[in-house]
């Protein structure tokens, strides 16, 4: 059974920063693609960013390109998202999932694992 949990999610201001992480219990985890995607009510969950296997090739999001970073760390089966300069449209429920490839993947059917969310809410 994979398990992914995530962590790091709060209440915070416009301007602020947070840092979301995923930890997986996978033990092929440095083998598979990883993501981030969020929901808010009513809409389809949309991706964030996605980072291949080894961290080489990252995507994100037109969004939040200069305010987030994806990263991972394979000796600790982790995965994060920097989020600087948040915005109030920021706020979302922040799903981590894993790929079932090793490379960047951006449809959700790509996603074979998911975890269970983390609120991040930005207030104006």
């Amino acid at each position: 059974q994979v398990q992914l949990v995530e962590s790091g999610g709060g209440l915070v201001q416009a301007g602020a920063s947070l840092s979301l992480s995923c930890e997986v219990s996978r033990r092929t985890f440095s083998r598979y693609a990883m993501g981030w995607f969020r929901q808010t009510p009513g809409k389809e969950r949309e991706i964030v960013a996605a980072i291949s296997w080894n961290g080489d090739n990252t995507y994100l999001v037109d969004s939040v390109k200069d305010r987030f970073t994806i990263s991972r760390d394979n000796a600790k089966s982790t995965v994060y998202l920097q989020m600087n300069s948040l915005k109030p449209e920021d706020t979302a429920v922040y799903f981590c999932a894993a790929g079932a490839k090793s490379t960047i993947a951006v449809p959700r059917s790509e996603y074979a694992y998911w975890g269970q969310g983390t609120q991040v809410t930005v207030s104006s």
